[in-house]
């Protein structure tokens, strides 16, 4: 495998760019030594880097790519917005088609407002709570991975410096699938908290009851319900989780997968919350979201041609489907490679994951990185798993054999020696460390 422009081009840009990448998941800790450093092109579910080596792909960037990379009939939507002006002094036609198209489809969306990413619609959503309520504490789920680079999240993970300390002391921690830690929060704080905010699905089921019993406790005590829909939306339906749950919260934040890797995230809510950001009331202002590039009509575009081809090619069952065969094969692949004890799928069919881990049951970064670094010397890129539209039977029955193939390998490998000396490089690391150097 060729690789001397992906050094060339990464050593340039880690020259100028803070860890080389312009999110933390893209990092060269991520990833095993030998995987793609600067992609250059893609295409439905391949991926081509500056070298010219060829991968399939299952990570589709993070999870925004769900139809397919340079999925025609978006770019041509993109195309014709392109023409006519990007962006305008005054909103344009297209804000108000697509605020119209995400009112129709998302249960709680009364209101709209546009941003450019999920961080920027989930702070928002919790600056509009705080305003709302009146209140300062911000409760949020201590399973959720990430919610937003602001420092009302980042200041509760062990990635805190820069934060002030009475900022970090604002946010509390419930646990998922607890109701009491969410009834001991509003005891210990009564009438102080301004919002509960959570993935209302990620990788576990809610047990009976339990969301509908966070609902009913935030409206007993004032507090706004909000869901991070970010990675969840159009994914697990259309309308969100909270669609296919049948639980409405007050606010919601939309990004990902809204506009098919475009550049486009939505708050959403009630609208007794909602217009406080806007100029109609008589109360005291709210400056909540105000971006330039909000309203940029390209981007816009993609978002509507997305959601509508989701919606008119019914795909979000295509989603489900494939990752449920990619959930059984990779389980049968490591029963006849011998990796049972090793191999754990977990999460929704939508959006499973692959744990691997040590004899104990313990999640293993040796063995994790030396599976993607088997699968990337076969031409597979899984960091994460994504089905989505461009996966079809063709690309499944491919990374399954890959996948069996890497089990193989990595079973006569920890045969032969210990795991950590087949690696190229170093293990990958968790994105929220507190040094570069910790391992966990």
């Amino acid at each position: 495998m060729k690789n001397e422009k992906n050094l060339l081009y990464s050593k340039r840009a880690k020259r100028l760019i803070p860890g080389g990448a312009h999110t933390y998941s893209k990092g060269d800790d991520q990833f095993p030594e030998n995987a793609p450093k600067i992609i250059e092109r893609g295409l439905g579910a391949k991926l081509w880097d500056v070298d010219g080596n060829e991968f399939l792909d299952f990570g589709m960037s993070l999870g925004s790519v769900l139809l397919g990379h340079a999925y025609e009939p978006v770019l041509e939507a993109v195309r014709n917005e392109i023409k006519k002006g990007v962006n305008f002094v005054r909103p344009s036609i297209i804000e108000g088609e697509l605020a119209e198209l995400i009112n129709e489809t998302i249960p709680c969306a009364e209101m709209v407002k546009f941003a450019k990413n999920g961080s920027d619609a989930v702070t928002a959503a919790v600056k509009l709570a705080r305003a709302y309520t009146g209140r300062d504490y911000i409760a949020r789920c201590s399973a959720d991975p990430f919610n937003a680079v602001h420092d009302w999240f980042i200041g509760s993970t062990v990635v805190n410096r820069g934060v002030p300390k009475v900022v970090q002391d604002l946010t509390l921690k419930f646990n998922y699938n607890d109701l009491k830690s969410c009834e001991t929060l509003f005891d210990q704080h009564p009438g102080q908290i301004a919002a509960f905010i959570l993935e209302p699905l990620s990788m576990i089921a809610p047990e009976p009851g339990f969301l509908e019993g966070l609902q009913a406790l935030c409206k007993k005590n004032g507090t706004v319900l909000i869901f991070d829909e970010v990675v969840s939306g159009f994914r697990f339906s259309l309308g969100g989780a909270q669609e296919k749950l049948g639980i409405t919260p007050d606010l919601a934040a939309f990004g990902k997968a809204m506009a098919n890797g475009f550049s486009v995230s939505a708050l959403v809510g009630k609208k007794e919350i909602m217009e406080l950001g806007g100029l109609d009331h008589k109360g005291e202002r709210v400056f909540l979201l105000s971006t330039t590039h909000g309203g940029e009509t390209h981007s816009l575009a993609a978002a509507i041609k997305t959601i509508t081809e989701i919606r008119d090619k019914k795909l979000i069952p295509h989603f489900w489907s494939v990752g449920s065969k990619l959930k059984e094969g990779i389980l049968s692949a490591a029963s006849r490679s011998g990796l049972q004890d090793f191999v754990q799928m977990i999460g929704f069919d939508c959006k499973p994951a692959l744990i691997l881990k040590d004899k104990s049951g313990v999640p293993n970064a040796e063995l994790r990185t030396l599976f993607l670094q088997e699968t990337v010397e076969r031409g597979l890129l899984i960091p994460y798993m994504v089905p989505g539209f461009a996966h079809g039977e063709a690309e499944l029955k491919r990374a399954l054999e890959i996948i069996e193939d890497s089990f193989n390998s990595i079973k006569k490998k920890m045969e032969d020696s210990d795991i950590g000396s087949n690696l190229l490089g170093d293990p990958v690391k968790p994105v929220f460390r507190k040094f570069n150097s910790d391992l966990a």
